[in-house]
């Protein structure tokens, strides 16, 4: 199993009553460490007010923040985690993606759900539409950008759907990575979103779960990919693990990620808040995922 760190960007508070730009140094302080620890990866939420309730405080937009993020670290893989598809033209999601891909030399992910905070939907235009049919536009989306990110650069993408669609699409550069940047779903639910990642992912992206709830969700998921004769083995299943549970040090954070490795649950990300004050927190993230027999580069 392999360890991500969330770089600080205000959503859940950690930036309150801070001036912007120290507040931006600060993240990309925090991209630098973990790229220089030996994070797996680093993460961003995909956000415009904070949680739980929306305040005039900073969150720093995620496409733009990652973008420079990739600018300025080295090994670290960069990914969201994850987007809400439904804020952005689908095939600009994948014309975006793509072109991040070249800045960071191959190494973005593209985090992918449904979204859920109806405040930010309705405060920015987008409505508020029921669940079904944000996981309807979601499983378009998804064969948009699909479409968008294969094949090479004479490949054209066209695909009509009831929520998007794209015909004769160019989408030049393609990624780096190949076949395709990886996508990873985000979400916990069973019916629509684990069969739309057996179908069209690389990885499914689990939410606050424990090692027990993996644990049972994990027969689900198998035969999520069994019904489409996909061999389950090729859709590797991470987890967001919550502040309160992934702050908890010492013992307690080495049995929690000890307990997701031994399910083989394929990396584990999560945000530290004091990473937003010091460098020690990522420092003591990385030696208790090392105790826990979780891979640090």
């Amino acid at each position: 199993m392999k360890i991500g760190a969330i770089a600080p960007q205000g959503w859940q508070g950690e930036f309150d009553g801070w001036d912007p730009l120290k507040a931006w140094q600060r993240t990309v302080a925090v991209a630098r460490e973990a790229d220089r620890l030996g994070f797996e990866s680093l993460w961003l939420f995909d956000h415009f007010h904070t949680v739980p309730r929306p305040s005039d405080e900073i969150t720093f937009e995620s496409f733009t923040a990652l973008a420079a993020l990739a600018a300025i670290t080295e090994r670290v893989r960069l990914g969201h985690i994850v987007i809400c598809t439904a804020f952005r033209n689908p095939a600009l999601t994948a014309k975006m993606i793509s072109t991040m891909d070249s800045i960071s030399a191959g190494r973005m992910e593209l985090g992918i759900g449904a979204g859920w905070k109806r405040d930010e939907w309705l405060a920015y235009g987008y409505g508020f539409p029921e669940t079904n049919e944000r996981l309807a536009r979601l499983g378009d989306d998804l064969e948009v950008i699909v479409a968008m990110l294969a094949g090479d650069r004479h490949e054209h993408a066209t695909y009509e759907g009831s929520y998007s669609h794209v015909r004769n699409a160019i989408n030049v550069p393609k990624p780096i990575q190949r076949p395709r940047v990886p996508i990873m779903v985000g979400g916990n639910g069973p019916n629509v979103t684990w069969r739309l990642a057996a179908r069209l992912a690389d990885e499914l992206n689990v939410d606050g779960m424990t090692p027990a709830e993996v644990a049972a969700a994990l027969p689900v998921i198998r035969s999520r990919c069994e019904e489409i004769n996909r061999d389950p083995a090729t859709l590797p299943v991470s987890v967001h693990v919550w502040a309160e549970a992934i702050e908890a040090g010492g013992s307690a954070r080495v049995d929690l990620l000890a307990g997701y490795r031994e399910l083989g649950v394929s990396r584990a990300m999560g945000l530290i808040h004091a990473s937003a004050n010091t460098d020690e927190a990522l420092i003591s993230l990385s030696e208790d995922a090392r105790a826990a027999g979780v891979e640090l580069g």
